[in-house]
């Protein structure tokens, strides 16, 4: 998660809201990196979960990413965990949770819908208040 922060606290910097996330394979080696980056390349889809397994799957060749664990320092959107779903992500580890868009037990829990096919064990609240206060210190002088 310290890792996730990191990338976290790089958007920021850039004027991004500070999500970070990393993909970790069954081995412990991170497989991919991401941030948001919606800002910096305009691009609506950037967020740090998708370029986060994008970054992973390219690197192992493979859009599989069923042994894997996604580190994010947000609860996932529901794109987010619709994209965890589609990469067959074997485990989704979360700091602060999301009371307006999470999709991973906050406001709506799509990797455990009976619907879907792949379900992810999910963790929430890791290291939750590090990750909820870098997303205040940078809301706060917004609003």
């Amino acid at each position: 998660m310290q890792l996730a922060l990191d990338l976290a606290r790089e958007a920021a910097r850039d004027g991004d809201v500070p999500v970070g996330a990393v993909v970790i394979g069954a081995d412990g080696a991170v497989l991919g990196r991401g941030r948001n980056l919606r800002e910096h390349g305009g691009d609506p889809l950037a967020h740090a979960e998708v370029e986060a397994m994008r970054q992973a799957a390219a690197g192992q060749g493979s859009w599989n990413l069923a042994d894997c664990t996604l580190v994010v320092t947000l609860e996932p959107c529901p794109m987010c965990a619709g994209a965890c779903l589609q990469t067959h992500i074997g485990r989704i580890v979360f700091g602060a949770w999301d009371a307006k868009l999470g999709a991973c037990g906050s406001v709506w829990d799509i990797p455990r819908d009976p619907h879907v096919g792949s379900f992810p064990e999910v963790y929430g609240g890791v290291c939750e208040d590090e990750c909820a206060h870098l997303l205040a210190d940078f809301f706060s002088p917004r609003r």
